[in-house]
């Protein structure tokens, strides 16, 4: 994992090979949330979709449920969110001529979450089919 600096947040990426759409429903799928993030248990969403302005909550690998809201979303490319009120992860994907690109990122004063971020990358991975 080479974490790159975007936008002024760390970002990983990792290449899938599926499609575009299935990754983008497995970051947008808040049952399969728990399977590729290590730091969730649970999550429920006003509306049941990931949409700008949604809001909902987000239960920890630890058991602790927190408020998030979404705070940006382009659909089948990127969303992100605040938990807690806090600016959190950005998630996307990028088509490419052999599957995706799919990528998660994290704000600058986080960096030690990049490895879980990554490690989420290659759940996400093996969910869709790929490795």
């Amino acid at each position: 994992m080479r974490p790159t600096l975007r936008n002024g947040r760390w970002t990983v990426h990792r290449h899938i090979p599926a499609a575009p759409g299935v990754v983008w429903a497995l970051l947008t799928d808040l049952t399969a949330w728990p399977r590729w993030g290590p730091t969730v248990r649970g999550a429920a969403i006003d509306g049941g979709q990931v949409v700008e302005g949604a809001r909902g909550t987000v239960t920890t690998s630890v058991g602790v449920p927190l408020p998030f809201v979404i705070t940006d979303v382009d659909p089948g490319r990127r969303w992100s969110w605040a938990v807690a009120g806090v600016p959190a992860t950005s998630h996307g994907v990028e088509p490419s001529t052999d599957g995706c690109e799919a990528w998660m990122s994290a704000p600058l004063w986080a960096p030690a979450y990049l490895p879980v971020l990554a490690l989420a990358l290659t759940r996400i991975d093996h969910m869709a089919g790929g490795r």
